[in-house]
């Protein structure tokens, strides 16, 4: 029976988790400026929040299995509220790395636990439309997010600030000079206020399916025997690393290499980016009605590539279009690559699911890498490794043997009924 007002909670986390999993690339100018740090150095913030989802995606199913979905749910905001205050409170380098494993735990904790209560409070039938509300609601919080910060740091004054209650409380326990770092107290509060909501809401009985279950640990050693298993498993590795590898340097770079402001017009592009990537996630919905998944793979990283290309080397105002719209190609990516692994397989999907989800570590990798090349050769050619990952996803729609192809509608058939009954 499907249950309206917990499929809205749902989508509301879901929108928590996209505004705080996607503000990094905002910040990331902010807070090379104020800790006096390199590319590499600052690189180790997004890797220490994608590194969690490598440690938690398992045990997290496995702590789902054994005592259910609400008290994970609770534990991810109390974890998460812990690593934004803990912040929020004490900033510097070495802090903000502990918070941001710690709010990636939260993050990927509540990934993990959502999937199958949504199956449950939407209903079977409605599973698959509640997913690609999921996917929407996850873009327009990722183009919110830094549209919120953007505000904050251009107005967080004393001055600025005494009619507005948010920004006059915030300019209490805000350092002058780290007007950024409220982003954090946003972080705290919300996880706060999610933790009190868990806590009194009922939620509905979920039997996991086979299919949603982690599995044994027999199950995963036997899985990581195969080599089809590793190839899905970079290819997701792959994609989240250029997506975050992106997401978190375009800023930066638009700042070095063109002049524009990070608190405001990099905000945008940033907040761009994930926009089109919802506008993206649309057009690939309607794509994948008529063709192969395959074949939309093939082309969107094709695009991708074409437009990171003008993104690097085009002048100030081509670069400005050209990084968001990255996005846009970039939105279909993860779920075909991740439908076409588990087609490629009979059974142990749950078990399978659990160790793709590891590979969102890539982008704790890819920024980490992308960084340390910035400092060596220069952004610009840190940025160039993307095309690694990505000519990797256009492999993908070479070289997979799904057992099952995505349902397409056959448009002359369509096309003659339609004739026939005029």
């Amino acid at each position: 029976m499907k249950k309206t007002h917990i499929v809205i909670l749902i989508l509301v986390i879901f929108f928590v988790i996209s505004f705080l999993t996607n503000i990094l690339g905002p910040i990331i100018p902010d807070i090379i400026d104020s800790f006096n740090l390199n590319l590499t150095l600052v690189a180790f913030l997004p890797f220490a929040f994608f590194i969690a989802y490598a440690f938690m995606s398992i045990p997290a199913g496995i702590g789902i299995e054994k005592f259910k979905e609400k008290p994970v749910i609770i534990a991810s905001f109390f974890i998460a509220f812990i690593g934004s205050i803990s912040f929020a409170l004490n900033p510097s380098y070495i802090i903000s790395i502990i918070s941001l494993f710690l709010i990636g735990m939260g993050m990927a904790m509540l990934q993990v636990a959502l999937n199958p209560l949504m199956r449950v409070a939407g209903g079977e039938e409605h599973f698959a439309f509640n997913l690609v509300m999921v996917q929407l609601v996850f873009g327009s919080a990722s183009y919110i997010s830094p549209l919120v910060y953007s505000y904050l740091v251009t107005h967080l004054s004393q001055e600025t600030g005494e009619n507005n209650f948010l920004l006059k409380s915030l300019a209490l326990v805000v350092p002058a000079n780290l007007a950024w770092i409220s982003i954090y107290w946003i972080f705290a509060l919300i996880s706060l206020i999610m933790l009190i909501c868990m806590y009194f809401v009922r939620l509905p009985q979920v039997q996991l399916k086979e299919d949603e279950r982690v599995g044994a640990w027999n199950s995963i050693r036997k899985l990581l025997k195969n080599k089809t298993v590793w190839l899905f498993f970079l290819g997701i590795f792959a994609y989240v690393g250029s997506e975050q590898g992106v997401a978190n340097w375009m800023s930066k770079f638009l700042a070095v290499y063109h002049g524009y402001d990070p608190h405001v017009t990099g905000a945008k592009a940033v907040s761009w980016f994930w926009g089109l990537f919802t506008a993206g996630s649309l057009l690939g919905m309607a794509l994948l009605k008529l063709f192969d998944s395959r074949k939309v793979l093939i082309w969107f990283s094709t695009a991708a590539m074409f437009c990171l290309t003008l993104a690097l080397f085009g002048p100030s105002h081509i670069s400005l279009i050209y990084f968001p719209l990255i996005g846009f190609f970039a939105s279909s990516m993860w779920s075909i690559i991740f439908s076409l692994g588990l087609n490629s397989f009979y059974k142990h999907h749950g078990a399978f699911s659990g160790i793709l989800c590891t590979g969102i570590a890539g982008g704790a990798v890819v920024p980490l890498i992308i960084g340390g090349l910035g400092d060596l050769l220069g952004l610009r050619y840190g940025l160039m490794f993307l095309y690694i990952t990505l000519i990797y996803i256009f492999s993908i729609g070479f070289w997979s043997t799904p057992l099952v192809t995505n349902k397409t509608i056959n448009l002359s058939k369509l096309t003659g009924k339609l004739i026939r009954k005029h």
